[in-house]
């Protein structure tokens, strides 16, 4: 069983996809897409620590001018972090530098930075920059039955 929980409740994605933006190539080839509306909840995917957030912006767009605008958290876990981008302004609801539990409100989906529609860029990584803000992507796994739900039109 994965020690993961799915950043959003399964019933509010619309489906998912790794191979579904432009962005998901080298260093974050393993990174997922979970489409939802504007406003779904984001859960911390385990317990950990706030070390680097991005919350003032308030645009965005499919063009990769956009790429520094996205709303960001980075948490800190035992083995690695986890990162949720493309929250709404005003949808980052933690602070940096605090304690989050496993399944912890900590944000809303929305459609900042580099980006077609609502939805949750998501990332597990290891060998962090130094700022902490990114690193390299690793496979994650949810234990769930159906993995992929993208209907083929993926930022379509």
């Amino acid at each position: 069983m994965s020690k993961y929980i799915l950043p959003l409740a399964l019933k509010s994605i619309t489906h998912w996809h790794k191979k579904s933006s432009p962005a998901h190539v080298g260093r974050c080839r393993h990174a997922l897409d979970f489409f939802a509306n504007e406003g779904t909840e984001i859960y911390a995917i385990a317990s950990g620590r706030v070390v680097w957030i991005k919350k003032d912006s308030k645009i965005g767009g499919y063009s990769k001018k956009y790429i520094f605008d996205g709303n960001r958290i980075v948490i800190k876990h035992k083995g690695g972090y986890s990162a949720y981008e493309h929250m709404k302004f005003g949808g980052v609801l933690v602070r940096f530098g605090q304690r989050v539990r496993r399944g912890q409100l900590i944000g809303l989906v929305g459609n900042t930075g580099w980006s077609s529609k609502p939805h949750l860029h998501f990332e597990l990584f290891r060998k962090p920059d130094p700022d902490e803000s990114e690193g390299h992507t690793v496979p994650v796994s949810f234990n769930l039955k159906r993995k992929g739900r993208c209907d083929k039109r993926c930022y379509g």
